[in-house]
């Protein structure tokens, strides 16, 4: 038992490096994308992925902590800030998606076709669901709430990512200039339920301080 849990505790570690690794080329590409071509949702897509960087290296240096064999206690202590770095990702995500989106409404910003936006939208829709099948996989294999609440945070960027790139379509296609910051808009309330759902579960994680 213990020797499937620890080659379960590898493998999901190396799910999160390439994560890490995929993400991190993800964030610069949107970024100069976003950017380039005045667009919300790619910059708040990018913002996201940036995030997600974040969540998922804390969350291999949780499971590189208990693969190493740290005290149980260290373990649940390391669960619980995993929780709410992913918890605090989800409302770093909401406030800036809100802000930039707003802002570009009341100013009635138009975005630019990005022909780069669109291949990392399209690289992105084939690589999260995988992403999302493996962390779910061990996430329960490892019974890690932390990893589970990744899973749906990376589910959150394949459906910005839906949303982003339909929004990329419209504003070049039918000339919708509001169509970009609202496909922004439409990620906040289902990030702001995730991310109160991460933080219960942080708050309910206790373990000994001593």
């Amino acid at each position: 038992m213990e020797s499937s849990r620890k080659k379960n505790l590898k493998q999901a570690r190396t799910l999160q490096i390439w994560n890490v690794i995929y993400d991190t080329i993800e964030v610069v590409i949107s970024l100069i994308a976003g950017i380039t071509a005045n667009s919300s949702a790619l910059i708040g897509w990018a913002l996201d992925s940036t995030i997600e960087v974040i969540s998922a290296a804390t969350l291999g240096w949780r499971l590189h902590g208990e693969l190493n064999g740290i005290e149980e206690e260290k373990v649940k202590r390391r669960k619980k800030i995993t929780l709410y770095v992913i918890a605090a990702s989800f409302t770093l995500v909401c406030l800036f998606i809100s802000y930039d989106s707003i802002t570009k409404l009341v100013n009635q910003e138009t975005a630019r076709w990005s022909t780069l936006g669109l291949i990392i939208l399209l690289v992105s829709l084939v690589v999260n669901p995988i992403l999302i099948y493996y962390k779910r996989k061990y996430g329960n294999k490892l019974d890690s709430p932390a990893m589970l609440a990744d899973a749906k945070d990376t589910f959150i960027c394949l459906y910005q990512t839906v949303v982003v790139l339909a929004g990329l379509l419209l504003v070049n296609w039918l000339g919708w200039w509001w169509a970009d910051p609202v496909a922004a808009l439409l990620i906040v309330p289902y990030a702001a339920k995730e991310g109160w759902e991460a933080f219960n579960k942080a708050r309910n994680i206790e373990y000994n301080t001593d």
